[in-house]
C-alpha cells in the first residue's frame, strides 16, 4: 500500500488533475475501460496510469491494483510512511566471510599464503588438472565460478528490496523534475533535504550488493591463487601454454600479456563471462531488480 501510495503522490504532484481524475475512477463500479472515460481522462494520463501499474488488466478491461493504497496517496502527505526498506543484517559468517577474502587476497603477495592455499586446492582440482590440459581446466573452473556466483547473487541479494530503493530514488528524482518545472522552491527545498536523507538508501544497495560478492570472493580468490600458483611453480607442461585466441592468435598463457593483463586472465574472464550469462539465461535466475 505504501509504495502504491507514494505512486499517486508523484503523479498528483507531476499533474494536479490526477488527483481528481484518480478520485472519480475509484467511484466507478466494475471494470475501467478507456473509451468510458475519455472525456475526462487524456491518452497520456491513462498511459501514466498503466505505466505506474496503478491500473492492471482484468478480465476484459482495466482495474486498480492496489485500490486502498490509491485513497491512501489521495490523502494528506504527511500521514504517508516514507520510511526506508528495512536493510539486511549482515550474520556473523558473513563477516567471516569478508575475512577470509581479504586474507586470501594477500595471497597474491605472500608467497607463503599463496604456496598454501595453491597445495591446499591442488587436492581438488589436481585430478582434474591430470587428464584436461591447463588452458580446458581455466575453462572449467570458469564455468563452475559462474555457476556458482551466479547462485550466490540470486540468492543473497534481495531482489525486492534492491527495486524498492531503486523505486525510492526513481520517485524522488520525478518529484524533483516536477517541482522544478512548476517553479516551487519549497518544494524543491523540501525534496533536497530528503534527497540528503535518501543518501542512507544507497549505503544499504550496496551492502545488498557487497554481501554476495564476499562468499563469491572466498570462494574465487583460492581458484584464481592456484593458477597463479600453478603457472608460477613451472608445474604447467610447456604443450599445455600455447593456446589461439580470439583476436590474438597464438599465445602463451604464463608468458604472453594482452591490455596489459596475461592471456590465462583475460581467457579465464573470457569464459566466465561468456558461460555466466548462458547459466543465467538456462536457469532462468535474476541477478539484477527489476
Amino acid at each position: 500500500m505504501v509504495r502504491t501510495a507514494e505512486k499517486v503522490r508523484s503523479l498528483v504532484r507531476e499533474d494536479p488533475e490526477m488527483a481528481t481524475i484518480l478520485d472519480d475512477l475509484l467511484d466507478q463500479e466494475g471494470e475501467l475501460h478507456w473509451q468510458d472515460v475519455r472525456d475526462d481522462v487524456s491518452s497520456g494520463q491513462w498511459g501514466r496510469l498503466l505505466e505506474k501499474d496503478i491500473l492492471v488488466e482484468a478480465d476484459e478491461g482495466f482495474e486498480f491494483a492496489d485500490p486502498e493504497g490509491v485513497r491512501d496517496g489521495l490523502g494528506p502527505e504527511e500521514e504517508a510512511d516514507t520510511e526506508s526498506p528495512e536493510t539486511t543484517s549482515w550474520s556473523k559468517w558473513d563477516k567471516l566471510a569478508a575475512v577470509g577474502a581479504v586474507g586470501a587476497m594477500v595471497g597474491y603477495s605472500v608467497g607463503p599464503i599463496r604456496n598454501a592455499v595453491g597445495g591446499t586446492v591442488e587436492l581438488l582440482i589436481g585430478p582434474i588438472d591430470a587428464v584436461l590440459p591447463f588452458y580446458v581446466v581455466v575453462m572449467v573452473l570458469a564455468v563452475l565460478t559462474g555457476l556458482y556466483s551466479t547462485l550466490l547473487q540470486a540468492n543473497l541479494t534481495d531482489m525486492s528490496k534492491m527495486s524498492e530503493y531503486q523505486e525510492r530514488a526513481k520517485d524522488l528524482q520525478d518529484r524533483m523534475s516536477a517541482a522544478k518545472e512548476r517553479g516551487d522552491e519549497a518544494e524543491i527545498e523540501r525534496l533536497r533535504e530528503e534527497q540528503m536523507e535518501a543518501f542512507g538508501d544507497q549505503a544499504n544497495m550496496l551492502k545488498e550488493q557487497f554481501r554476495p560478492m564476499v562468499w563469491i570472493m572466498l570462494l574465487t580468490i583460492p581458484v584464481f591463487l592456484w593458477m597463479y600458483w600453478k603457472l608460477g611453480t613451472g608445474q604447467v607442461p610447456t604443450s599445455e601454454l600455447e593456446m589461439t585466441l580470439p583476436l590474438m592468435g597464438e599465445s602463451n598463457l604464463r608468458t604472453g600479456r594482452a591490455l596489459f593483463f596475461p592471456v590465462w586472465i583475460l581467457w579465464y574472464m573470457l569464459c566466465s563471462f561468456s558461460f555466466s550469462n548462458v547459466i543465467r539465461k538456462a536457469l532462468n535466475i535474476q541477478t539484477t531488480p527489476t
